[in-house]
């Protein structure tokens, strides 16, 4: 993919189970059950955000993959780089390697061995899952209730997420024409991306319907679980130290047997009936379930998978409808921004079924834990530097 898109792309970057009072919208967010667990596992995952997008800039450039502290500086404040460029390179030593190139007068910032192999293992594992790829947007374009298609500019926001390619255009869409359909969109400059041919919803299984199905395969299951209770049911999991009144829990149940009209089947006529309205409730929260069921890790930012609400028919607010099923969901607001995780695919911070994309950035995760810890030298990243620039990088991390 052309290097300025992207560039482009990383700096554009009813009833419910809960008792719900009048509160404002910064006051449910805050009044949220707090999970130490994912608070400490997005305490590091905000700094390898931060990591990728600086990545991503290095790597824009394959012939010279090389970024100027310069340019890093000026981006500053897009990165999020409080204390400035430099101050965050040399938190990550493992990660970046700050050189002094003496015929351009200025420093450099490039990837270390470790990083570089890093991402060419989550290029490899990406090209090694193109049908999963291809089947993650099959599924997704499925479940849209505006003739099977979205705008091509929410898919951009969440490719990462995803595991699509980077040029997913080309080697994705346009590799398969039988599947899928660019359209220009109502507004100019604008794309739609269409399902070809409408799968058969039979033919779709959400992730949910494989827990139930497990659930049910259990020795104990016959004696411990309704099958009638299972069918409409979701895995739940609540943070430690939650209260669960009696109230709360009978709210949980009554939802728990609910029911409601799959992400993958046709909606219909909407009822404004209570039991059509928490109907379509339930469905919206299929709906983001099997949406974070297909990303790579389990977790999305909530501004991006907003931008597909009214795509799939739902007319709720996306944040909300997370903090509203406390047991299924788990939202955090650290690094200035609303991240939630699946938490059914999570335990002690780590994905229960990985996969090879998420295998190779958690190794890059690694690195960003691993800090400055490990170092032969004091300041590896800037024993390449003579004195002039060490004493600039020195005056701008202050400055930040």
């Amino acid at each position: 993919m052309a290097t300025h898109h992207i560039i482009k792309r990383i700096l554009l970057h009813p009833p419910s189970t809960s008792v719900r009072f009048k509160t404002t919208s910064v006051q449910y967010v805050a009044s949220r059950a707090r999970d130490p667990t994912f608070e400490k596992l997005m305490d590091n995952y905000k700094n390898l955000l931060k990591v990728i997008a600086i990545q991503d800039l290095i790597l824009a450039n394959p012939k010279n993959p090389t970024v100027s502290l310069q340019f890093l500086s000026d981006l500053s404040q897009k990165l999020h780089l409080n204390r400035g460029a430099a101050s965050f390179l040399r938190k990550y030593p493992h990660i970046f390697h700050v050189f002094y190139d003496p015929s351009k007068s200025m420093p450099f910032c490039k990837l270390t061995d470790a990083a570089v192999e890093i991402s060419r293992l989550e290029a490899a594992a990406i090209r090694g899952s193109m049908p999963i790829v291809v089947d993650r947007l099959v599924r997704l374009l499925s479940m849209s209730t505006v003739a099977k298609s979205l705008p091509l500019r929410a898919i951009f926001k969440v490719w990462r997420e995803l595991g699509l390619p980077d040029d997913f255009e080309d080697s994705v869409i346009l590799q398969n024409p039988h599947l899928f359909k660019l359209c220009d969109g109502n507004e100019p400059n604008t794309h739609v991306l269409k399902l070809v041919s409408v799968i058969p919803s039979g033919n779709l299984r959400a992730a949910v319907e494989n827990w139930r199905i497990m659930e049910c395969c259990k020795e104990d299951c016959g004696s411990s679980v309704d099958p009638l209770e299972l069918r409409f049911s979701f895995k739940h999991g609540f943070p430690p130290g939650m209260r669960l009144g009696k109230n709360f829990k009978a709210k949980v149940k009554e939802w728990q047997r609910l029911l409601y009209v799959g992400p993958y089947e046709e909606m219909g006529e909407k009822k404004k009936s209570k039991s059509g309205i928490m109907g379509l409730e339930k469905r919206a929260v299929a709906i983001v379930h099997e949406f974070l069921s297909l990303t790579v890790e389990k977790t999305v930012e909530v501004e991006k998978i907003s931008h597909f609400r009214k795509w799939f028919g739902i007319d709720l607010n996306i944040r909300d409808l997370f903090l509203d099923h406390p047991g299924m969901f788990y939202l955090s607001t650290k690094g200035k921004r609303h991240t939630v995780f699946l938490r059914e695919a999570y335990e002690r911070g780590c994905l229960i079924d990985p996969n090879p994309v998420y295998d190779a950035r958690r190794k890059l995760l690694d690195l960003v834990v691993l800090g400055r810890h490990g170092l032969f030298s004091s300041d590896s990243t800037l024993q390449d530097m003579d004195g002039y620039e060490e004493g600039k990088l020195q005056e701008e991390g202050g400055n930040g």
